[in-house]
């Protein structure tokens, strides 16, 4: 396993901590104060609340606000809560039709930050699907993104989960992932994950070569969904339609609302870039404030490029 990751098994502790503070506790919390500010929008935005307020909302100055924002999303706040406004979200319904054949003739999963990333996955098949991972070994981690943190889960053929968490959820979301994958064996690995989340949420550590591979545990009909999400652009949203047409079910909206709430690979499988017809942004598996977070740093992302 730990050959396909790049991991060499040489890793002490000072390196695994050095990777985790890839992501810096700064960042870390930047977002959370980022989350709180989206929340308090969320709760707000019929008042229309100034600038000093949201800053207020989160315990800061309207001077120090901004730099969070700078540091945190490379823009200011007025510039990130555009990407997040139904105007914004309405544009780029617009133009998702034709974003999407472009992306699909190319063969490319598109333009933005994660332009070089590529993703393949294979499917656990009708048998294995009953064994429920028999005979596999899930090695799981816990850490640190741009987002809040994480649960990872890997196994020797790509990754099985990718799924955002809270401190005091951590438990809960193991044990449901164990649910799912109830005959397989868990190992905590941290060290091995680590290399993993390093690979997905920075920029210096991935290398455009070296594809993630998933490993995907579900009904044909979830796959097909999930597999159309991978041509989702960075920087791009569609709306539940959009992808009830990829996948040649036009009338199927609803259930392709299921498909994309069950979503295991969170990030990587862009769940978070599919809203509704009117250019809301809807619920999201872990959270609407995280979702409107990623949508707002991706625009952000791609906007610079």
């Amino acid at each position: 396993m730990s050959a396909r990751y790049g991991w060499n098994g040489r890793l002490d502790w000072r390196t695994l901590h050095n990777m985790n503070d890839t992501i810096s506790s700064q960042q870390m919390q930047d977002y959370e104060r980022i989350e709180q500010a989206i929340q308090f929008l969320e709760a707000n935005f019929r008042d229309h609340p100034s600038l000093e307020e949201i800053a207020a909302s989160v315990n800061l100055s309207q001077y120090h606000f901004q730099r969070l924002f700078k540091r945190w999303a490379g823009i200011s706040p007025s510039q990130f809560m555009q990407y997040l406004t139904i105007e914004y979200a309405k544009e780029q319904l617009q133009t998702a039709a034709s974003v999407l054949n472009t992306a699909l003739e190319a063969g490319l999963s598109g333009p933005g930050r994660l332009h070089d990333l590529f993703v393949t996955f294979t499917a656990v098949s009708p048998g294995e699907f009953k064994q429920q991972g028999a005979g596999l070994v899930i090695a799981y981690g816990f850490h640190p993104t741009p987002f809040g943190d994480c649960l990872l889960a890997q196994t020797e053929r790509g990754i099985c989960a990718l799924r955002f968490v809270a401190a005091a959820e951590e438990e809960a979301a193991l044990a449901a992932l164990q649910q799912e994958w109830q005959a397989a064996s868990f190992v905590e690995d941290v060290a091995a994950t680590a290399v993993t989340a390093r690979h997905i949420f920075s920029n210096e550590a991935w290398d455009g070569e070296r594809p993630f591979h998933l490993l995907l545990r579900g009904t044909n009909f979830q796959i097909q969904v999930w597999q159309a999400l991978l041509s989702i652009p960075a920087g791009a949203m569609v709306s539940y339609q959009d992808v009830a047409q990829m996948v040649g079910k036009p009338t199927a909206t609803r259930a392709v609302a299921s498909a994309i709430a069950h979503n295991p690979i969170g990030y990587l499988i862009p769940c978070h870039r599919v809203i509704s017809k009117v250019g809301q942004t809807h619920q999201y598996r872990w959270g609407s404030a995280r979702k409107k977070a990623i949508l707002g740093w991706e625009a952000a992302q791609y906007a610079a490029t």
